[in-house]
């Protein structure tokens, strides 16, 4: 018998503590009765619902016994066309590369200033040392 298809929207229904569900590499696994027993403890399981969970379970390093023990909680496999697209992460810019481009800009006007300010000074000294 094939196994149970399930969608993503199906699955992340089951997020409660007496009804949890997760994705593990295309995988359908219900938790529930494990809950207790985790060794991480139950909110750890909870707070990857909703979600596939293939990071959160494989950033752990479960041991071979642990993914053995898995087994007996498969329910089926995900509908990989209905998990949710995953958002690729953009980092803010720098404060550096901001500094970079204000730096250089700062640095272009004082280019323009600073001959202006050196021939106005000339002028004043001028000026003054004429009176005298």
């Amino acid at each position: 018998m094939a196994p149970k298809v399930h969608a993503f929207e199906e699955v992340a229904r089951h997020n409660k503590k007496d009804d949890c569900w997760l994705i593990i590499s295309g995988k359908v696994y219900d938790v529930t009765p494990f809950l207790e027993e985790h060794p991480g403890g139950d909110e750890v399981l909870l707070t990857s619902t909703e979600k596939d969970a293939t990071n959160d379970f494989e950033d752990v390093g479960h041991s071979d016994d642990a993914r053995a023990t898995m087994q007996q909680f498969y329910i089926g496999e995900i509908d990989e066309s209905t998990l949710p697209v995953k958002q690729q992460y953009t980092p803010p810019p720098t404060a550096s590369s901001t500094a970079v481009r204000s730096s250089g800009s700062s640095s272009k006007i004082l280019l323009f200033i600073l001959p202006l300010l050196i021939l106005g000074l000339a002028f004043v000294l001028r000026f003054y040392l004429k009176k005298e």
